[in-house]
């Protein structure tokens, strides 16, 4: 295991802090100064998780440089390991699937965090407090297609899935957490596949109108409240945990001291699914994530008093 872990390391330090075939890299590392330099994956809620622990440091008085909407995770993680960002808020199960490999996390939260943080130790990378909010893949029904079949688990949909269709994105079809997994786990199949889009516009529209009766959606999606859809429970816990769980470089603690992860682990603290269901409502053209963010933080006196 910890030979598995020493590969990972050198194999991301690798991509980013030296060409592989002893071409030395440009020095481009974010350690050398006093901010910290928070960057993002690039997809909204990612954005504004960053803009929140971001301010929470300003408002204590620390600098911090931004790398927002970076890219992917196979960008991200290198760059975290290279020394090139300093901070990223992770989640917990997909962290660890990218590190260890597929199906490496499980829904077991004490497990999955642990693993996380052996295979970040060799990046140089610590892991703080996980928060109670988490992003998962989730299976959304109308709430009229849920009384109608007595839907409140993925157990139940089961017995009534057969003659249903089923939106998701194209991928849904191969990933072990998609459709093999509902077949392997709850014996869940489908009259119709209908290939959509990863958890956005044109599946919720297809659910919406009725062109699917089950979608993927996020468990954090703002459209769940905002229209009344039904999560149903993952009883048989086919989905890993995935709370969001902010990553530091090791470096970055030790200069900046404990005051850091105090701020850090108390807005972690305040996180919740629903929480953060909501804040994505929110952003729009005319409520950025960076004002949602603070509007957050001081709605939950996550501002002033930590220092």
């Amino acid at each position: 295991m910890r030979s598995a872990r020493r590969v990972a390391a050198a194999s991301l330090v690798c991509l980013v802090a030296a060409a592989c075939d002893g071409t030395p890299a440009v020095d481009r590392s974010a350690l050398a100064d006093e901010a910290v330099t928070v960057a993002s994956f690039n997809f909204p809620e990612s954005v504004l998780l960053a803009e929140i622990y971001a301010q929470a440091m300003e408002s204590e008085g620390y600098r911090v440089e931004r790398e927002l909407a970076l890219g992917t995770r196979e960008f991200v993680i290198p760059a975290l390991a290279g020394g090139l960002v300093e901070f990223v808020p992770e989640y917990t199960g997909s962290g660890l699937d990218f590190l260890a490999g597929a199906g490496a996390a499980s829904a077991d939260r004490d497990f999955t965090y642990g693993s996380l943080v052996e295979y970040l130790e060799p990046l140089g990378v610590v892991a703080l407090d996980a928060a109670r909010a988490e992003d998962q893949n989730g299976f959304a029904v109308t709430a009229e297609t849920a009384e109608r079949f007595g839907l409140v688990t993925l157990s139940d949909l089961a017995a009534v899935s057969e003659p249903l269709a089923f939106g998701g994105p194209p991928e849904c079809q191969d990933r072990p957490r998609c459709l093999p997994g509902l077949r392997a786990r709850y014996g869940i199949t489908f009259d119709e596949i209908v290939e959509l889009d990863s958890g956005g516009p044109l599946t919720l529209a297809a659910l919406l109108q009725g062109t699917v009766d089950v979608a993927l959606l996020f468990t954090t999606d703002g459209a769940i409240d905002r229209h009344d859809l039904v999560l149903l429970r993952d009883d048989r816990e086919l989905q890993p945990v995935e709370a969001v769980t902010p990553v530091i470089r090791t470096e970055t603690m030790t200069r900046l001291g404990p005051g850091l992860a105090r701020i850090v682990n108390a807005v972690s603290a305040a996180l919740t699914t629903g929480e953060l269901r909501r804040l994505n409502a929110e952003v729009s053209v005319d409520d950025p994530p960076s004002a949602i963010a603070a509007g957050w933080l001081a709605e939950n006196g996550l501002v002033e008093g930590l220092g």
